[in-house]
């Protein structure tokens, strides 16, 4: 099984960032959250959460003239949240007090349910271009097997479309695929239901923590001087 490209992407760019950090680390020190390359990492970082949660956001309600797949876009989402999080934590500089403490916390939360997310986005049965299967797609596909199989003259062996691919399939066959890719169908819509009840207000958390911290650090930071 192909591994997905954007894991493949962020682990690589991860393991590129660890390894400048970690050279700075051994010549200087940890850089302070305060400092210059603190800085640069937590507005690196804050701008790619914000672009995560902002962009593919955007390309889903685009009606008019979208640009990209929904697939591509869901890589880019899953790509500039991990390494945009990653940057947050190294700009925490390891440490957990107050809001900081709190702001990293949930930085970790929000990736681990976007994991969980990706999970259940990927059991969803789609098209080659990563687009839902509809419902009542399925169900017409679904009516019409169970009427072919109870005509035996029409039992037989046929070219049948599933996900957006062309394969021979015998009709009971057919009957079970299209029967699981039903109930996959279902379960994935109760679980993403459930689990954008809980993402979104962690996001939203998250943003409004991150925004509370950056005020609070541009305060204690100029205006106290």
């Amino acid at each position: 099984m192909a591994r997905p490209r954007e894991l493949v992407l962020s682990l690589l760019a991860i393991a590129a960032i660890t390894g400048l950090y970690a050279g700075y680390v051994d010549a200087v020190a940890v850089p302070a959250a305060s400092g210059l390359l603190g800085h640069a990492l937590g507005i690196l970082g804050f701008g790619l959460m914000l672009m995560t949660e902002t962009l593919y956001s955007l390309r889903k309600r685009a009606m008019r003239r979208p640009r990209g797949s929904m697939r591509s876009w869901l890589q880019f989402h899953i790509f500039t949240g991990i390494v945009g999080s990653y940057l947050v934590v190294l700009h925490s500089a390891w440490s957990v007090n107050g809001l900081a403490g709190w702001l990293t916390f949930m930085t970790v939360v929000v990736v681990i349910s976007g994991f969980i997310g990706r999970y259940i986005y990927t059991a969803t049965p789609r098209t080659a271009d990563g687009v839902v299967i509809e419902a009542q797609v399925l169900q017409m596909q679904l009516d019409a097997v169970r009427q072919e199989m109870s005509q035996p003259s029409l039992a037989s062996t046929a070219t049948f479309h599933v996900a957006g691919r062309s394969l021979e399939l015998a009709p009971a066959r057919r009957l079970k695929d299209l029967e699981r890719q039903m109930a996959a169908l279902r379960w994935a819509r109760r679980a993403l239901a459930t689990w954008h009840t809980i993402h979104i207000p962690l996001g939203m958390a998250l943003f409004v923590m991150a925004f509370a911290h950056i005020g609070a650090a541009v305060y204690y930071a100029t205006l106290l001087r």
